[in-house]
C-alpha cells in the first residue's frame, strides 16, 4: 500500500532530506520519499502494516522536526455518495426537505478534511508561502532586512567616535533584530539533538564572530543569510505556484442532470452513466461523450495546444479541459478517480517519488558534508594554536568561516528546483514525466522505438479495395464484418463502417480472437477465418499474395479462400518532422516495430526516414525484437519506446523508457508507460528530450558550480586567504545563484530551438 501525505510546516530542504533518510531506515517501511517542493510524504509498507508503519513514521518525524505536521485527507465513503444521491434526487422532487433550504435546488459540496497525526497546528504559522500570511512574511523580512541595514550602517559610521560598548550594543541590536528567530531555534534544536543544522551553524559563526570582536562580519552573516531565505522562499514558491497551476485542472464541482434538473455535487459522486451538463466557461469534471449540445474545447491544459477543438454529439471529452462557448450534455464513461484529469493529477503530484542520481548523490552528499567540513572547523580552531603557535583568533576566525560555508543548502534546494521545474516545463507542453530519474534518462536516449499503427499513423483505418474469390464482393465483405463483429481492433471497425449495416449477432457464433493472426467465426454455419497471411499459412490454405501499401485481410470460408479485404491507414501529419526533429538533436537511430506486412511496414519507413523497420511481429515478437536492440545500445545511451495500443504495454514496459502516445491511448499503456504525450503528436518527443536535456545542463551547472566555489573557498579560508565575506557568498550566495538558475528550467518556452 502506497499513500500521500502533506508535510504542513516543512521549510527545510536539508530537513526534508533528513527525515527521508530517518524514515526510510524504519525496518517496516517498504519505500518512503519526503519532497520539499511539494510538502509531500510518499510511504509505502504491506498493506496489513500500513497503520503501524504510518505512526512509526510519523513519531520519527515528530522527534527530529517538532514544527512539522503530518496531514491526510479523508476520502468520502461509498454510503455518503449513495446517501448525497438519494437526498438530492427526493430534494428535486419536494419530497423531503432540507434544513434550511427554501428552494428547489440544492448545492451540496464535500469538502477535504484535514486531520494532524502529529501535532494540530494552523498551517499559516508554519509555511510563509500561503495566502496572505506571504504578504506579511514578506514585509517582516524586508523591514527586518531594511532595518537592520540602517543600525548597521550607522554604527559603521560613528564606530570611531563611539566607546566600545555602545558600539557592541548597537551592533547586538542590529544582530538580535535580523537573527534572533535563527538563534532561538538553535538553541531549541541543541535540546532536541540537532546540532549539525544551519540554524546552529549560523548562529555558532555569527555568536562565534562577535566573541573575537568582529561585530561587523556577524551581524553581515546573519543579514545576508536572511536575504538569501528570502530568495529561497520566493524561488520555492513561484516554483510551487507553477505545478499549483498544473493542479487547476481539478473541477470543483460538477453538474448532473437528474430527472430535468440540475444538481451541483462534488466529481468523486458522480457515476458511470449520469448525463453532467458543463456550461460556458466551465471545466469538464470528468470524461465522457457528448450526447447533446455542441462547443468549443479548450484543450491546453492537458495537451498544451493552443488551438481550441471541436466538440459536437458523439464527440469524446476529457475532464479538464475547458468549455468555451456553447451548453454541452455528457454522458459520463469513466468515475472521477479513472478519469483523464484524476491520473494526470496523480502523476504530477507522484512525480517526485522517483528520484534522478543527481539527486540521490546530492542526498548523500549533504549527510556527509556538513559534519565533515564541521570537524575539519573544530580541528581548524584548536591544532595551530596548541601545537605550531598559531594565533587563537585568527584560527578561531577561520574555523568560523568554515562553519558559515559548511550548509549544503545550495545542492539540496537547486538540484531538486531543477527537476521539479523541468517536469512543470514538460507539463505545459502536455507532455507528462512520472519522475526525474526518467527526464534524466531521456536526456541520454540514442535509440527511439516506435509502433506504426496509432502512433506514427493516425490509426484510423478505411477499406479502399475489395478483391473477392468466387463470391461476389458484396458477400466477401459481410463476412469479414460478420467475422470481426466482437471485436474493437481499428482494423475491425474500418470492415463494420464499410458494410454499414447492423449486425444481426445471432448470426455469429464461436468466435476466436487469434493474437498476432487475426479471428476465427461461425457464420451462418460457415467457418470463417479473417486475418493475415500467416493465418492463411497456418490454416493450409492457398492464397493470392497482395503488393499494396496498405493492411490486407484475408478472408478463408470453410477452409476456402474467399478473398481479400485491403485497408489503408493514413501517416501522422507531423510525423515525418518527429523522425528528422530527432536526428537533428543527436539520435542515433530511429526505429519501427509493427505486426503489419513487410510491403506497408517499408512503406511507411521509407517515407518517414526511419533507420530500420521490422514487420509482421506478433506481440511476443515485438518484446523479443526490443531485447535485441538494447543490446545495440553504447555506453550510457537508453533506448525509448514509443506505442499507444494495449498490446505496446509489455514493450513499454521492457524498454529503458516507455513513452505512451495520446492522453485518448489505452489505459493499460498509460500505467506501463513512463512519459505520457497527451496529444497524438510524435513530435512531441523531441520538444520533451530537449526540455529534458536543458533541465539536466541546468542541474550539473548547479553541481559544478556550487562544489567548485565552496571548495576553493574552504581552500582559501584554510590558508588565511579569504574572510568571512567570501565565506558567506559561497553559502548564501551561492544558494541565490543556483535557484535563480534552476527557474530557468520553469521558463520552458513553447516553441524549443
Amino acid at each position: 500500500m502506497k499513500k500521500t501525505f502533506h508535510l504542513d510546516g516543512l521549510d527545510c530542504a536539508n530537513c526534508a532530506a533528513k527525515l527521508e533518510r530517518a524514515v526510510g531506515a524504519l525496518e517496516i517501511i517498504k519505500t518512503v520519499t519526503v519532497d520539499f517542493m511539494t510538502k509531500k510524504l510518499i510511504l509505502e509498507a504491506a498493506d496489513d502494516q500500513f497503520d503501524a508503519a504510518f505512526e512509526q513514521a510519523t513519531a520519527v518525524i515528530t522527534k527530529i522536526e517538532p514544527d512539522v505536521a503530518v496531514l491526510t485527507e479523508k476520502k468520502a465513503s461509498k454510503a455518503n455518495k449513495h446517501a448525497y444521491k438519494k437526498h438530492m434526487h427526493a430534494h428535486e422532487h419536494g419530497g423531503e426537505n432540507c434544513e434550511g433550504c427554501n428552494g428547489c435546488s440544492c448545492e451540496v459540496h464535500d469538502h477535504d478534511e484535514h486531520a494532524s497525526h502529529s501535532h494540530d497546528l494552523d498551517e499559516d504559522d508554519h509555511n510563509p508561502e500561503s495566502g496572505s500570511t506571504g504578504d506579511s512574511y514578506l514585509r517582516t523580512q524586508m523591514i527586518r532586512i531594511v532595518g537592520t541595514g540602517i543600525i548597521m550602517a550607522a554604527a559603521m559610521i560613528m564606530s570611531s567616535d563611539m566607546m566600545l560598548i555602545t558600539e557592541l550594543l548597537m551592533y547586538l541590536i542590529a544582530y538580535l533584530f535580523i537573527g534572533g528567530d535563527i538563534l532561538w531555534k538553535a538553541v531549541k534544536n541543541i535540546f532536541r539533538g540537532k546540532v549539525f543544522d544551519e540554524n546552529f551553524l549560523m548562529s555558532i559563526a555569527t555568536v562565534g564572530a562577535f566573541f573575537i570582536g568582529e561585530y561587523p562580519e556577524g551581524v553581515a552573516v546573519m543579514l545576508f543569510y536572511q536575504i538569501g531565505e528570502l530568495f529561497q522562499h520566493y524561488a520555492v514558491n513561484r516554483s510551487r505556484k507553477s505545478i499549483a497551476g498544473l493542479m487547476d485542472i481539478r473541477p470543483d464541482y460538477a453538474n448532473v442532470l437528474i430527472d430535468g434538473e440540475i444538481v451541483t455535487g462534488s466529481p468523486e459522486d458522480v457515476e458511470i452513466g449520469d448525463i453532467i451538463v458543463v456550461k460556458a466557461g466551465e471545466k469538464i469534471p470528468l470524461d465522457g461523450k457528448v450526447v447533446e449540445g455542441s462547443s468549443t474545447i479548450d484543450t491546453s491544459a492537458l495537451t498544451g495546444e493552443s488551438m481550441p477543438r471541436e466538440a459536437q454529439t458523439g464527440s469524446e471529452v476529457l475532464s479538464g479541459c475547458i468549455n468555451l462557448t456553447g451548453v454541452l450534455n455528457i454522458e459520463v464513461t469513466k468515475e472521477f478517480g479513472e478519469s483523464t484529469v484524476s491520473k494526470i493529477l496523480d502523476l504530477v503530484e507522484n512525480a517526485s517519488s522517483k528520484k534522478a542520481n543527481a539527486e540521490n548523490f546530492i542526498t548523500k552528499f549533504a549527510k556527509y558534508y556538513t559534519p565533515v567540513v564541521v570537524i575539519i572547523a573544530a580541528l581548524l580552531a584548536v591544532i595551530p594554536p596548541l601545537l605550531f603557535g598559531g594565533v587563537w583568533n585568527d584560527w578561531i576566525y577561520r574555523a568560523l568561516s568554515f562553519l558559515v560555508v559548511s550548509c549544503p543548502c545550495a545542492l539540496v534546494i537547486s538540484i531538486p528546483l531543477g527537476f521539479f521545474g523541468g517536469i512543470g516545463g514538460a507539463s505545459k507542453h502536455g507532455v507528462l514525466i512520472k519522475g526525474s530519474n526518467y527526464l534524466e534518462a531521456l536526456a541520454d536516449t540514442q535509440l527511439v522505438v516506435f509502433d506504426k499503427t496509432g502512433t506514427l499513423t493516425k490509426g484510423k483505418f478505411s477499406v479502399t479495395q475489395i478483391n473477392s474469390v468466387g463470391i461476389s464482393d458484396k458477400e466477401l465483405l459481410e463476412l469479414a464484418a460478420y467475422a470481426e463483429a466482437y471485436s474493437n481492433h481499428p482494423i475491425s471497425l474500418s470492415i463494420k463502417a464499410a458494410y454499414d449495416k447492423a449486425i444481426d449477432n445471432s448470426r455469429v457464433s464461436d468466435v476466436e480472437e487469434l493474437a498476432g493472426y487475426g479471428v476465427k467465426a461461425v457464420v451462418d454455419g460457415k467457418t470463417v477465418l479473417a486475418g493475415n497471411a500467416k493465418l492463411m499459412e497456418t490454416n493450409n490454405i492457398a492464397f493470392n499474395a497482395v503488393s499494396v501499401g496498405g493492411t490486407v485481410v484475408h478472408l478463408a470460408v470453410n477452409g476456402v479462400y474467399g478473398g481479400c479485404v485491403i485497408i489503408s491507414d493514413e501517416i501522422k501529419p507531423d510525423a515525418k518532422q518527429a523522425i528528422a526533429a530527432l536526428k537533428a538533436i543527436g539520435v542515433k537511430k530511429t526505429v519501427m516495430l509493427t505486426g503489419d506486412s513487410r510491403l506497408v511496414g517499408e512503406s511507411v519507413a521509407k517515407e518517414l526516414g526511419l533507420d530500420e523497420v521490422y514487420t509482421e511481429l506478433l506481440p511476443a515478437d515485438k518484446v523479443e525484437q526490443m531485447e535485441q536492440l538494447l543490446t545495440q545500445k553504447t555506453g550510457k545511451g537508453k533506448l525509448a519506446f514509443v506505442g499507444d495500443g494495449i498490446n505496446d504495454a509489455p514493450v513499454l514496459a521492457r524498454a529503458d523508457i516507455g513513452i505512451a502516445m495520446g492522453g485518448l491511448g489505452s489505459d493499460a499503456a498509460i500505467e506501463a508507460a513512463d512519459i505520457v504525450i497527451m496529444t497524438d503528436e510524435p513530435s512531441r518527443i523531441a520538444t520533451a528530450m530537449k526540455i529534458s536535456r536543458k533541465t539536466l545542463g541546468i542541474v550539473k551547472q548547479n553541481i559544478v558550480f556550487a562544489l567548485v566555489i565552496k571548495v576553493l573557498v574552504l581552500v582559501l579560508v584554510g590558508f588565511g586567504m579569504s574572510t568571512m565575506w567570501e565565506a558567506v557568498f559561497a553559502d548564501v550566495g551561492v544558494s541565490v545563484i543556483a535557484i535563480l538558475n534552476s527557474m530557468r528550467a520553469l521558463g520552458t518556452k513553447k516553441k524549443l530551438k
